[in-house]
């Protein structure tokens, strides 16, 4: 902040506005109680508030992060019922082989082949920023392989276990139809663990758009963080941080909220 030159007269000077001239536990109290009231500090590059340039870079993540989720869950239930209701056949071997090569492939490695055959190859989409709806197609695709990967895996595992169980028994003796056996029945009890890995990646996707908006030049908060920590602006780097662990919090808080909604037998006094 005071520049290579700096005597030590301007370097004391900082210290002093910073607070750092203060024993740390005394650092930490001011930091709380500023945090406390919504100061998350000045940005060290343009001495602008650190939540304003949270604010507009987290706009972007979360609906990055929302068309990413969208993808997993589709793609991701799908593929799971899928492989467990075919079991031990060609679809189940070929969705679990694509599941353990979406978790396997790196998200860079995925984005960069998509840059190149949909948007340089074929030219259907951009190859980065947001200035149009399409540009969100290609990120939200490889943010959200990883996320399907892992939807589908437990997926076909919960529903193996359920429809290996005497009332899916007693449901096909009594000669319902298969898609209502599997959709009422065995989909809707399997349901508690998938929806609580489904609400695990929605936060791992906040927190892990880091690559994935560096790659497409998505201006969201995983660049924010890339550039601060280029720029060494250690204030914005604390709040992202903290807003990633405040994000894990609610999302957590909300995935357990969903749980009633899920299966009625469950309820918090």
């Amino acid at each position: 902040m005071a520049g290579s030159q700096a005597n030590g007269a301007t370097i004391a000077a900082i210290d002093r506005a910073l607070g750092l001239d203060k024993p740390l536990p005394v650092q930490y109290g001011i930091y709380i109680v500023h945090l406390l009231h919504g100061n998350m500090g000045v940005s060290n590059r343009d001495q602008a508030p650190v939540a304003l340039h949270i604010a507009a870079a987290f706009g972007p993540t979360l609906w990055l992060t929302l068309a990413s989720m969208i993808v997993a869950i589709l793609v991701g239930l799908v593929a799971g019922v899928v492989a467990s209701v075919h079991h031990n056949r060609f679809l189940d071997y070929t969705t679990t082989s694509a599941a353990m090569f979406g978790i396997s492939l790196p998200s860079f490695v995925l984005g960069l082949a998509l840059i190149w055959i949909f948007a340089v190859d074929l030219r259907w989409f951009p190859t980065g920023g947001n200035g149009s709806p399409s540009a969100l197609v290609l990120p939200a695709i490889t943010l959200g392989a990883g996320a399907a990967a892992t939807i589908a895996r437990i997926t076909r595992s919960e529903m193996l276990d359920v429809l290996g169980q005497d009332y899916v028994r007693t449901a096909r003796a009594k000669g319902q139809r298969e898609s209502i056996i599997v959709n009422r029945h065995a989909l809707r009890n399997a349901l508690i663990p998938i929806v609580t890995v489904i609400g695990l990646q929605f936060g791992f996707l906040i927190s892990g758009a880091i690559i994935v908006e560096t790659v497409f030049t998505w201006p969201g908060i995983g660049r924010l963080l890339i550039d601060s920590i280029t720029l060494r602006d250690y204030p914005v780097i604390q709040g992202v941080i903290l807003v990633f662990a405040l994000e894990f919090i609610v999302v957590n808080l909300l995935t357990d909220v969903l749980y009633t909604r899920v299966d009625p037998r469950i309820r918090y006094s």
